[in-house]
């Protein structure tokens, strides 16, 4: 904290500069922008945006957002950095109807959107392309925007639930060389440090490079929690000449902590369950020992090829792959007086995931008589693998208000293996027609071919399960110009899941659950306003299979369906030169629709009926360099099950920053001080497979830049 009492260096210096760069134009947000970091700083002003231009991902790749038919949201690099977030719940809070499901997110987050579980092996993407696996907190240092493309997204995607698609974009080497070092501290002792380096080269500057690297410390203030985590990542490209092009992305990355233990929903009590009182924020009923140690790696190769002026061909191929070893415990069976429980001890060691992907592409334009068409003609292979060798469980006594040390426990192997293999293939067309200036028709159709098998191995015994099917699923969107700043759309969506597979806490755990078809509505509104201030207004109407848990026989399955509808607006930008904002809100109806009386007609569980996101940053002009932020974030209260038998309540949490922009003698430097859940608030912050998750407490960062 001894950094801060720096902030006063170099005001008149600072006050100059800005004077001598007051009126110069603000930029976009590019990758070229992002290099001109030594501009930033020495200006003292904004010179990327909250807004971004252009969005990567599905058939959308490099389209502006106001030409999407569908709801789309982008969390550029100046928010990240304005908030001093590198998780990605830290970066999704933004969006709304973005929630936590069934953990706290002390090792990785596990997100919902609308309700619906974001696929850890599906739904999350590098580079628009890439299914990564979302098992270990996906780090953002390397990263240069975030994009959630929400709702149905299998055309192009494949069997992915209609939640939405979460697109992680990397950094990459810009027209300037930057080289910057960040190093952070949170009040709890946490410690790291990035760095950032980035170069183009060659004759004709066609070779690029974008590294980072980040070790540090982990300690989010919850008791018996400590641990690491690491980066190492690479960003390269080479325009071999006008018409052929490269890129290579790789990224490894570590971590190694303790985890929060879960808390189990109590049994209910004629129809009923009494929630036991929020713990406090800093409680963790687990051990230190019971760590959760992963690592994962991405490698992404893509190449373009300009066939002509009008044709182009693209290929890429991709392999994700994770590892984990995990002590996951969650607290159940207490007495809601004494608060005497069972801390049962799930282990898993040598457990490996896969995801190996396969993407080629003819993309084209064409007229017939007055029609323009933008043509898209692909095919896609993915090919999911998990190897989870099983324990046995281990159970220990403890209390949930007034917690003892857990002794270190073994872990014992019970001689059980679960082999899966998941292939999803498709062959796709999706057609962009210029009606008129005004009007645009986009039509598209995926012929799915799924196959799974999954072999258990029992004390040597070997039996195996497998499901085939074959979909056709279609896409159209009408989309209105109004003006060239203003657009009016309505589409129709279908998706093809695979429902995901059953979790750890239920008898049939790791049963992968039937395909499922799901169907999206969706009509909205877009405007471009103030140069770069994006509003989006949307109504949607989802149809998916519902698939949920029942504690009278702990058997998790699907049965019948889930209906959710909305309505949903997002303003991001500058308001003016000074003040950038990010806002949205969600109202939602969730519906049940199953042949029980018992949860026919409830609200699905962990479903938040409204959510909402408001965060500022404004430029002080006395104070050259010198930027003030607040947020506020809410969500509505969830049920804990989809028997709606009791619910969590719903929380708002409020975040405070400054940034300041200045000079060491002659070193560029920026010092940040950010404060999240300022009131230090106590709250469920998720609900979801009997499980409850605890929120983090008050917590202060303090980080200091150095651009050379």
């Amino acid at each position: 904290m001894s950094l801060l009492l720096a902030l006063p260096m170099s005001a008149a210096w600072a006050q100059g500069e800005a004077e001598k760069t007051a009126s110069a134009p603000a930029a976009t947000n590019t990758d070229d922008d992002q290099q001109t970091l030594g501009e930033v700083e020495v200006s003292t002003s904004r010179r990327q945006s909250f807004h971004s231009n252009t969005v990567q991902v599905g058939t959308f790749r490099d389209m502006n957002p106001l030409d999407v038919p569908l709801t789309v949201n982008t969390v550029t690099r100046e928010v990240l950095d304005a908030q001093a977030t590198n998780s990605l719940f830290g970066a999704l809070r933004n969006t709304a109807g973005v929630s936590r499901s069934q953990l706290s997110g002390s090792t990785y987050d596990n997100i919902a959107i609308r309700g619906i579980l974001v696929e850890n092996r599906g739904n999350y993407r590098l580079n628009g392309s890439l299914p990564i696996i979302n098992l270990i907190d996906t780090p953002l240092e390397n990263k240069e925007r975030v994009e959630v493309l929400k709702g149905a997204s299998s055309l192009y995607y494949g069997l992915v639930p209609p939640s939405g698609i979460i697109n992680l974009v990397t950094k990459r080497a810009g027209k300037v060389e930057n080289k910057s070092l960040t190093l952070s501290t949170n009040e709890f002792g946490a410690r790291s440090a990035h760095v950032d380096y980035g170069k183009r080269f060659g004759a004709e500057q066609q070779f690029g490079a974008r590294f980072n690297v980040v070790t540090g410390s982990e300690d989010i203030g919850i008791d018996h929690y400590d641990g690491s985590r690491g980066l190492v990542s690479a960003a390269l490209d080479w325009r071999a000449n006008d018409k052929l092009s490269f890129k290579l992305d790789l990224e490894h990355y570590r971590k190694d902590v303790s985890e929060q233990a879960a808390i189990v929903v109590p049994n209910a009590v004629n129809g009923k369950i009494t929630l036991p009182p929020v713990p406090a924020a800093t409680q963790n009923l687990a051990g230190k020992w019971q760590h959760y140690d992963a690592e994962a790696t991405n490698i992404l190769f893509r190449t373009d090829y300009a066939l002509s002026d009008d044709w182009s061909w693209l290929f890429e191929a991709g392999r994700a792959k994770t590892e984990r070893d995990r002590n996951f415990s969650q607290f159940q069976n207490f007495n809601p007086l004494t608060g005497e429980g069972e801390l049962q001890v799930s282990f898993t060691r040598n457990q490996v995931f896969t995801n190996t992907n396969f993407r080629t592409e003819l993309l084209g334009l064409l007229e017939t008589g007055p029609i323009k068409h933008q043509l898209t003609l692909g095919y896609t292979s993915n090919q999911r693998e998990g190897v989870t060798p099983m324990f046995a469980t281990r159970t220990v006594t403890q209390n949930y208000f007034n917690p003892r040390v857990v002794p270190v426990l073994a872990a014992v192997s019970n001689n059980r293996l679960s082999d899966q293999t998941i292939l999803d293939r498709g062959l796709y067309v999706f057609d962009q027609m210029a009606l008129t200036d005004q009007w645009t028709l986009m039509a598209g159709a995926r012929q799915s071919r799924y196959d799974t098998e999954t072999i258990a191995t029992n004390a040597g015994t070997a039996t195996a399960t497998r499901f085939n099917a074959k979909k056709v699923i279609p896409s159209v969107a009408l989309m209105y110009k109004v003006q060239p700043n203003i657009s009016l759309y309505a589409s129709y969506i279908e998706g093809f899941e695979d429902s995901g597979q059953v979790p750890t806490r239920w008898s049939n755990a790791g049963e992968l659950l039937n395909p499922a078809k799901s169907r999206q509505k969706e009509i909205g509104a877009k405007a471009q306003v103030f140069d770069r201030f994006l509003l989006q207004l949307a109504y949607f109407d989802i149809e998916r299979a519902a698939a949920f848990g029942y504690p009278s026989t702990n058997i998790y399955k699907i049965n019948g369906d889930a209906n959710y509808q909305g309505l949903e607006f997002a303003a991001t930008g500058e308001l003016t030169e000074r003040l950038s904002v990010a806002a949205s809100f969600l109202l939602m109806d969730a519906t049940l629709k199953t042949p029980d009386a018992a949860s026919n007609g409830n609200t699905p569980e962990n479903t938040p009926e409204k959510t909402a996101s408001l965060f500022g940053e404004y430029q002080i002009a006395q104070v050259p360099g010198l930027f003030l932020s607040a947020g506020l974030f809410y969500s509505g209260k969830q049920q804990v099950n989809a028997f709606n038998q009791a619910s969590i309540d719903g929380y708002t949490i409020g975040s405070v920053g400054a940034r300041y922009k200045t000079l060491l003698g002659k070193q560029k430097a920026t010092f940040q001080v950010v404060v999240d859940n300022i009131t230090d608030k106590d709250y469920w912050s998720t609900a979801g497979n009997s499980l409850l998750g605890v929120g983090r407490p008050r917590t202060l960062q303090a980080n200091l830049r150095l651009d050379f």
